[in-house]
């Protein structure tokens, strides 16, 4: 990432150092998965859409520990892994809008919630910004090279309420409370960047 574009990394001692962790990225462009798993200062297993999984990107995917899900149904498989990952103590990494879009947490699914009440991790909200805000010369599919990028960790928070309660209802209040701290960290990711 640091070769093609200039990234800058804000808040990365905010992540925790050890323990089960899950990154919650904002999703507006292609690179931003990528990005954040180059600049993260722990190693990050990101769920990633099984439509990606093709040809060559299929092995190095499944070679840098990326985990593969089905979106058009509960993936029993990825949602083991996941839990797998978070119990090993590692770091997850999820989009919560589930797809690209613009990237403003507006629509959380509850994968999210799920997997931070059901995993007991803390969830460590990422804003990446500038990936999408130009198109490059070149590559018309890639931010400008040498363009900046800015990658915002914010503080971890918990999902759950502590009563360590998984029904329904508070996996929707969780979800509520999650959305919020991520709007609340895009906000302050755009003031502090200027973006």
């Amino acid at each position: 990432m640091y070769g093609l574009w200039k990234p800058r990394v804000l808040g990365a001692w905010k992540v925790p150092a050890a323990g089960p962790v899950i990154f919650a990225v904002n999703h507006s462009h292609n690179i931003d998965g990528p990005m954040v798993m180059g600049v993260c200062p722990r190693p990050v297993h990101f769920l990633i859409k099984k439509e990606a999984f093709i040809g060559p990107l299929d092995p190095f995917l499944t070679g840098i520990g990326q985990l593969k899900v089905d979106r058009a149904a509960a993936d029993r498989t990825a949602i083991t892994r996941a839990l797998g990952v978070l119990q090993n103590g590692g770091a997850l990494g999820i989009f919560p809008e589930g797809t690209r879009g613009e990237g403003d947490f507006a629509s959380l699914r509850a994968g999210l919630a799920y997997f931070a009440v059901r995993g007991g991790a803390p969830i460590v909200p990422v804003a990446v910004l500038g990936s999408s805000e130009r198109r490059g010369r070149l590559i018309k599919a890639l931010p400008p090279l040498r363009s900046r990028v800015d990658v915002v960790f914010g503080e971890p928070f918990d999902a759950g309420d502590g009563s360590g309660r998984r029904t329904r209802r508070a996996l929707d209040e969780a979800t509520e409370r999650i959305q919020k701290q991520l709007t609340e960290h895009l906000e302050s990711a755009r003031r502090l960047t200027g973006r």
